[in-house]
């Protein structure tokens, strides 16, 4: 194992901690950040692009009293299934990733994301939501 990485089945380059629940199918790809210590579901038939981070977890409040807040902050993430996330993509503690949505790459997703719906930016915000009616799926620009 390169790096001191904790062994995982998925890329032998991503760093998966804590005990999160991920589904069939679900790929993960190199030099992820896959924070499961707050508490993590990641669903069937997901793509986490390289350098992906998902956070269960915060010391922001912690670090800036001088320690004199002492708890680490926790709140679990849930990603549906046949969730797409882009290279570079950041899921913040607490969000709720609906089935079929797509993830920008370098997006930083701070607010839960409806099913098909497509989020990028800094925050993410919707620019288009995912259409399956064809054969071929589409993304349509938001309104």
């Amino acid at each position: 194992m390169s790096g001191g990485l904790p062994p995982n089945p998925y890329n032998e380059h991503a760093w998966i901690v804590g005990e999160p629940t991920i589904g069939t199918g679900t790929w993960i790809g190199a030099f992820t950040v896959i924070d499961g210590s707050g508490g993590l579901t990641i669903g069937e038939g997901c793509d986490v692009s390289a350098g992906a981070q998902i956070y269960t977890h915060s010391t922001a409040k912690r670090c800036v009293s001088g320690r004199s807040y002492a708890t680490i902050d926790r709140a679990p993430v849930t990603i549906g299934d046949r969730v797409f996330i882009g290279a570079g993509a950041i899921v913040n503690m607490g969000v709720t990733i609906g089935d079929e949505a797509v993830i920008g790459a370098g997006a930083v997703v701070t607010d839960d994301v409806a099913p098909r719906t497509v989020v990028a930016g800094v925050p993410a915000r919707v620019i288009a939501t995912v259409s399956l009616d064809g054969a071929v799926p589409e993304f349509l620009p938001a309104k």
